[in-house]
């Protein structure tokens, strides 16, 4: 039987790895149909308003209707799903977190220049900018194993991803953007070992991104080369 929701994807897209993650933690059946966005069909166009990955179709009586966004997505499923609760029943936690999920965002759009710039002194300044927001987490993290303690978060469901490009750069190079920071590492190798977070992307996830990188010509790479 297909499941009743499905996930629009790409496979490299962390912002769909978010939704997937969240889908999994809730238990929710789901299939997933991946694209190619550097070659968008005209179908995923008509039904994107951005133009953008997640989507997550939803069938209604007589047709569908479509989510955009995977913020939005996670709370839809949050707030209609059953399962373990990703969000605090206590509103000004639940705000906190929300505004640490915008944070996660903020540290992926350092990461798309880190990953594709060619200029080296960019990509220094960019791992210098991230080592920064990195340690701004380490502050805020208690004793774990989550970013809220026991309880996997909407929040872990963001950085999952994040922690994910930097399974495949440390084996280009040691960039050093976690030393000195044992919770955040603690974090991520916690988060590396979820059920969900392992089923968020393809097997071939790291040879998607190293193709990507070299597709970009990346600075990133280059660090290899001068390793070597």
């Amino acid at each position: 039987m297909t499941a009743p929701l499905t996930l629009i994807s790409h496979h490299l897209c962390p912002y769909v790895q978010r939704a997937a993650i969240a889908l999994a933690e809730k238990g929710v059946p789901f299939g997933r149909v991946y694209i190619d966005l550097a070659n968008k069909p005209e179908w995923f166009l008509r039904i994107s308003p951005l133009g953008k990955v997640p989507l997550l179709r939803i069938p209604q009586h007589g047709g569908e209707a479509i989510l955009f966004e995977s913020s939005v997505i996670c709370e839809y499923l949050e707030e209609t799903q059953p399962g373990a609760k990703l969000h605090s029943a206590d509103p000004l936690t639940r705000a906190r977190h929300r505004g640490w999920m915008e944070f996660g965002s903020a540290i992926l759009s350092d990461l798309w220049i880190y990953e594709t710039t060619q200029d080296a002194e960019v990509l220094e300044t960019k791992r210098g900018v991230l080592k920064t927001k990195f340690t701004t987490v380490e502050a805020e993290l208690g004793d774990g194993p989550y970013f809220a303690g026991a309880d996997f978060s909407l929040v872990d469901a963001v950085f999952a991803p994040i922690f994910r490009y930097f399974d495949v750069f440390d084996t280009i190079s040691d960039a050093g953007i976690f030393d000195g920071l044992p919770r955040v590492t603690a974090w991520r190798k916690a988060l590396a070992a979820r059920p969900s977070v392992k089923a968020a992307v393809t097997e071939d996830y790291p040879e998607r991104l190293m193709a990507f990188l070299k597709k970009h010509d990346a600075a990133l790479l280059g660090s290899r080369r001068a390793a070597a």
